[in-house]
């Protein structure tokens, strides 16, 4: 990323002559002659560092403490420039928040070393040790620096899904080395200009040029989804997903590990404010999220009316396919009574093809003999429309990968707690939602 320098001095020469001496390809080098103006500046572009002249209408070491109570939560560097080479001053001006002090006239070379240094300290500070890349703070301080900007640029909010319950089979030590080397694989695909930064554990930010972006995020999907087969065990992928282990009373399987990619350019929308094209990507990012796939998603003009927003409802339906009547009529009560629009069927083809999909079915397997409900979970999940649908099987048969592979979300052997029930139901709920 681009790193931003802001100079606060009066002085027409020495102020374009610094300008000069630091502006490069890699540091941009803004000029403020008054308070007002330099205080705007920070607040719009949240510079890296600040260099502050004595050349102001005010006392040097007021002013550097003043900058430094307003930028608390974003720290750049604060560098005083005076003609004065006193050590009281000195000690004053560092003594109320600034970083150095340089005696003028300067050396251009000492000059630009102790920048640079400065500058390298900074990102150090800022720096992901795991990823070895900028953090989320850095992130989001290069968004709010783009936003204002003409040229054609894109933001990709990239994230590897599933990633918690990856970690939680597999270690922490495994899912490290899952997220370096996706690091390398992204790195890969990046130019010098682009800008490449952490946002979580498993969420990465890249900025780059608006022509290049869909080519970035093509690659991407299909370079992990290469790879990603490599960090599973030779069972989890003869098997198609993963057995959770730790809870004795639930078994759940997950979908392998794949990653999504949202999209947002500066091509339709005119981003008033970071917050603003923040929020874009994070819902872009999530239409773009498919349940077991690699996918990504761009942002389209609207077409419906300007600034328009289709927001989906919460989907709060149950079905229940259970073949013990008094267990029936137990578990619709208890999920009426907490708000759920609750149905019952009888089997598959019972369900209403114009309705819509429910969030979670509790499906009984059956006897051992029969288990018909297991029959039921396969058609379920062969039909689109219910990619979302969340499915709860129980079971006097306690083979906890057959029911998973049949195509359930979630096993919990009979008898059950209901406590354990409601608690797996509101959990999918939620994510059905997400």
């Amino acid at each position: 990323m681009q790193t931003v320098t802001l100079i606060i001095d009066k002085r027409k020469e020495l102020s374009t002559k610094y300008k000069k001496i630091l502006e490069s390809a890699n540091n941009k080098v803004i000029v403020s002659k008054n308070l007002l103006s330099a205080i705007k500046l920070i607040q719009d572009l949240e510079p890296d560092l600040i260099i502050i002249s004595d050349s102001i209408d005010s006392n040097l070491s007021d002013y550097c403490k003043k900058i430094r109570a307003l930028t608390y939560n974003m720290r750049p560097i604060i560098i005083a420039t005076s003609k004065s080479a006193e050590l009281e001053d000195k000690i004053d001006v560092l003594a109320n928040g600034a970083d150095d002090f340089i005696s003028e006239p300067v050396n251009p070379e000492e000059f630009i070393m102790r920048i640079k240094a400065h500058l390298r300290r900074e990102l150090e500070s800022n720096l992901d040790t795991k990823k070895m890349l900028p953090n989320k703070n850095y992130s989001l301080r290069a968004l709010k620096r783009i936003v204002n900007n003409n040229f054609p640029w894109a933001c990709l909010l990239v994230s590897i899904e599933n990633f918690e319950n990856y970690k939680e089979n597999y270690t922490q030590l495994a899912s490290d080395k899952l997220v370096q080397t996706y690091c390398a694989i992204i790195n890969s695909a990046m130019a010098e200009n682009d800008y490449l930064g952490s946002i979580s554990e498993n969420e990465f930010l890249i900025i780059t040029d608006r022509f290049k972006a869909e080519q970035i995020a093509n690659y991407l999907t299909f370079a992990f989804d290469s790879v990603a087969s490599k960090f599973y065990s030779t069972q989890d992928n003869r098997r198609g997903f993963m057995l959770m282990q730790g809870d004795e009373f639930a078994g759940r399987r997950s979908n392998f590990v794949h990653t999504t990619i949202g999209v947002v350019t500066n091509e339709f929308i005119n981003y008033q404010n970071s917050s603003m094209l923040m929020n874009a990507l994070i819902q872009i990012h999530n239409m773009a999220d498919m349940p077991n796939k690699s996918n990504y998603m761009i942002e389209r003009p609207r077409i419906t009316a300007e600034n328009a927003i289709e927001k989906s409802s919460f989907n709060n339906k149950i079905v229940i396919v259970e073949n013990d009547e008094s267990m029936t009529l137990l578990l619709t009560t208890i999920f009426n009574l907490q708000g759920y629009d609750v149905d019952v069927i009888n089997n598959s083809k019972s369900i209403n093809p114009k309705s819509a999909p429910p969030a979670v079915m509790i499906i009984d397997a059956g006897n051992a003999e029969t288990l018909t409900g297991l029959e039921i979970c396969k058609k379920i999940k062969e039909n689109p429309k219910y990619s979302k649908t969340k499915l709860i099987v129980t079971s006097i048969y306690h083979d906890k990968e057959t029911i998973l592979s049949s195509g359930a979300d979630l096993y919990i052997p009979k008898p059950y707690e209901l406590s354990v029930l409601i608690k797996w139901v509101e959990k999918l709920i939620t994510e059905t939602n997400h």
